[in-house]
């Protein structure tokens, strides 16, 4: 499923990967495709069993934090779907969610230094502004796992900002509640992780208000959210390869594209390694199978 499809609920919005849709009652419908983003620009190819491996490892991580902070999520099953969205195309890659009204940040915690913020360390010796010990490699291992948030960006990057600021943008005690459990969140995550021999590096995570209950919401923990990292490939001083749409990138940076859209035809080869990347991270990381996930063929 590449595209917005008519399911009988009035369609709200499409995202890059997600589109949503009014269910009624305080619910929403979010569809995940198999879309995939390279530069902030949309492929025209679908990357198969991509939007199934972003459900079925969101579902995963909110089972493992019940308990620790409420979810948006209320069901993955069709069947609990009003009659009209029913749609077998629909089997494995929906979550049905309570409406959330969403924070305006991003909350990023961040394990090992790579990315951006090793781009501002070399610069600066700092991260999101705050100093760091001195000697760290690009993909070093932080001596504490570290929130720094970011702005939401409808169009193009989001945009780092300091703690402080995002104080202002939800208020103190909110901020100080997100990076609490957003920290605590990635410990628990990387810790499993790490027994499947898989290092989470960083992630992102979403957060909304339903009443006055703090929910975690949208996709918790996936390729497309985290950097994760094969923990036998990992050694200070360069990134390993990650579990995501390297390939795609590998493959877009060896082209002369000026990463404006249209973008360019992806191989058959590049788009069946991505899918392969995806399928192998949740299935590493959960010790599931993805056939076993519904919507399998």
């Amino acid at each position: 499923m590449a595209n917005p499809t008519d399911i009988g609920l009035p369609h709200l919005y499409s995202g890059k990967v997600r589109d949503i849709y009014d269910a009624g009652d305080g619910q929403l419908l979010l569809v995940t495709s198999d879309r995939l983003s390279a530069f902030d620009v949309v492929m025209a190819e679908p990357i198969p069993d991509k939007g199934r491996v972003l459900t079925a490892m969101s579902a995963f991580w909110f089972e493992q934090f019940e308990g620790l902070v409420g979810s948006h999520l209320v069901s993955v099953d069709v069947a609990d779907l009003p009659a009209s969205a029913q749609r077998p195309e629909l089997a494995g890659r929906i979550m049905l969610c309570r409406r959330a009204e969403m924070l305006p940040i991003e909350c990023i915690v961040r394990g090992y230094i790579t990315g951006s913020a090793w781009k501002e360390y070399q610069r600066s010796g700092t991260m999101h502004g705050d100093p760091l010990p001195e000697g760290l490699a690009e993909a070093s291992q932080l001596p504490e796992p570290v929130f720094t948030p970011s702005t939401k960006a409808d169009e193009g990057h989001d945009v780092n900002i300091s703690f402080d600021e995002a104080a202002s943008l939800v208020g103190s005690d909110m901020a100080d509640r997100v990076r609490e459990v957003s920290i605590e969140i990635y410990r628990r995550g990387a810790e499993l992780a790490a027994t499947r021999g898989i290092i989470i590096a960083d992630t992102k995570f979403e957060f909304g208000m339903v009443g006055d209950e703090l929910v975690l919401a949208d996709e918790v923990l996936t390729p497309d959210s985290s950097r994760f990292w094969p923990a036998e490939e990992w050694e200070p001083g360069a990134t390993p390869p990650s579990f995501d749409k390297q390939p795609v990138r590998d493959h877009l940076d060896g082209l002369d594209w000026d990463k404006q859209p249209p973008p360019p035809p992806l191989p058959p080869e590049v788009v069946a390694a991505t899918s392969q990347r995806y399928r192998t991270a949740y299935e590493r990381i959960t010790e599931r199978s993805l056939s076993d996930w519904p919507g399998e063929g």
